[in-house]
């Protein structure tokens, strides 16, 4: 498999990490929108959340669980945050691991669709 993110967990790139446990992988995008901007990925590959069975979907609530404790270690929690998974070609997603992006430390502009 020639998977980018698969490469990062491996240590086979480079990244700066934020955190690590025995299931994911945090570290920081090297091409940040905003002053935090952390992407939190699974160990373990999944093309995408779609891809996640539900025997699997314990990782997505320990992802969850990870980004809280990121929040709060860095100190943006009670400012807010934001969480983006992107779901496969017509959802944006451009690595085909399954990550999220936590975007913090600015005022966020709301998208389109939380405008109306």
């Amino acid at each position: 498999m020639d998977c980018l993110f698969c490469k990062i967990v491996k240590g086979e790139i480079p990244c700066t990490k934020v955190y690590e446990d025995d299931k994911v992988l945090a570290f920081n995008d090297i091409n940040p929108v905003a002053p935090y901007h952390i992407l939190v990925i699974p160990k373990q590959h999944f093309d995408s959340i779609a891809d996640v069975s539900d025997k699997d979907m314990e990782i997505v609530a320990h992802i969850h669980s990870v980004i809280n404790k990121i929040a709060i270690d860095k100190g943006f929690s009670d400012a807010g945050f934001r969480i983006i998974n992107n779901c496969r070609e017509d959802g944006g997603q451009e690595v085909k691991h399954l990550h999220y992006h936590v975007l913090a430390g600015k005022k966020l502009p709301l998208y389109e669709a939380e405008k109306k």
